[in-house]
C-alpha cells in the first residue's frame, strides 16, 4: 500500500462542484483561517470507507498524505492513523503512532478544525489519560491555534471517561484566548462536562468565570442550562 495508491483512491470519487463548496465551508480565503488549504471534493463518509481500505498503510506512507497540500489526503491519513491505534497490540506500537501524529501536529499538517477534531480526541487523549499531561499545556501555550485546540480537544477523550479535571484547568488557562475556533472548542468541552460528567463542574466553572469568558465561549457551554441560566450567565459576562 502506497500513500499514491490512496491519493489515486480519493481522486476517483472527487466531485469539483463539492471541492468549491467545501473551499467556502472551511474558510480558505486570504485572512482566513484555512487559507490557502485545497480540495478535491470527498464527501467524509467517502473519506472514512477509503481509509478502511488502507487501514494498514505503513506510517512512512501516512506521513506523505500528511504532508499533502491536499485537505483529503491529510483527513484519510489521520483517520487510518485514528484506526491503527485503535487496535495496536502494545505501547510500544501506539507510541510510535503518537510521536508520528504530534510531529505532525508541530509542523502543521494537522490544520483546520475538522481535522483536529477527528484526530485528538482518538489518538492524544487516549494515550494520556493515563500519563503525565503535562503536553497538553505546553500546547495549549503555542503561537499556533491548532495545537492550542489539539490540546482542547484531546481533552474530550478524558470526558468521556468521566475526568472533567484537565479540560477545566485548560478552560480557565485559555479564558483570554479570542480566537474563535479556541472559544469554540473551549465552550463545547465544558458543555461535554456538564452533560457527560456532572453538571455541577459546568456550574461551579462558570460561576467563578463566566464574567471572564467570551461570547462564543459562553454561549457554547451554557447550550443546555435553563433560559434563566442562561441569562444570568450572560448578564455576568456583560457586567
Amino acid at each position: 500500500m502506497t500513500a499514491a495508491e490512496v491519493m489515486a483512491a480519493l481522486a476517483a470519487v472527487a466531485d469539483p462542484a463539492d471541492a468549491v463548496h467545501l473551499q467556502r465551508f472551511f474558510k480558505t480565503g486570504p485572512g482566513e483561517y484555512g487559507e490557502g488549504d485545497v480540495f478535491i471534493g470527498v464527501r467524509v463518509p467517502v473519506t472514512r470507507r477509503i481509509a478502511k481500505d488502507f487501514a494498514d498503510l505503513p506510517l512512512t506512507e501516512i506521513d506523505k498524505l500528511l504532508d499533502s497540500a491536499v485537505h483529503e489526503h491529510r483527513l484519510t491519513a489521520l483517520v487510518i492513523l485514528n484506526r491503527q491505534f485503535a487496535r495496536a497490540a502494545d505501547d510500544g506500537v501506539r507510541e510510535h503512532i503518537v510521536e508520528r501524529y504530534l510531529a505532525a501536529v508541530r509542523r502543521g499538517r494537522v490544520n483546520n478544525w475538522d481535522l483536529v477534531d477527528a484526530s485528538a480526541e482518538n489518538v492524544l487523549g487516549p494515550w494520556l489519560y493515563e500519563r503525565d499531561r503535562s503536553l497538553l499545556f505546553e500546547l495549549a501555550a503555542s503561537d499556533s491555534m491548532w495545537e492550542r485546540r489539539v490540546a482542547v480537544l484531546s481533552t474530550f477523550a478524558f470526558i468521556k471517561r468521566g475526568d472533567p479535571s484537565t479540560t477545566l484547568e485548560l478552560a480557565e488557562l485559555l479564558l483570554g484566548d479570542r480566537a474563535d475556533l479556541i472559544q469554540k472548542a473551549v465552550g463545547w468541552m465544558l458543555r461535554e462536562v456538564g452533560k457527560r460528567v456532572g453538571r455541577e463542574h459546568l456550574l461551579s466553572f462558570l460561576n467563578l468565570h463566566a464574567g471572564e469568558m467570551g461570547r462564543t465561549a459562553l454561549s457554547y457551554a451554557t447550550e443546555h442550562l435553563t433560559p434563566e441560566e442562561r441569562a444570568a450567565y450572560r448578564a455576568a459576562a456583560r457586567s
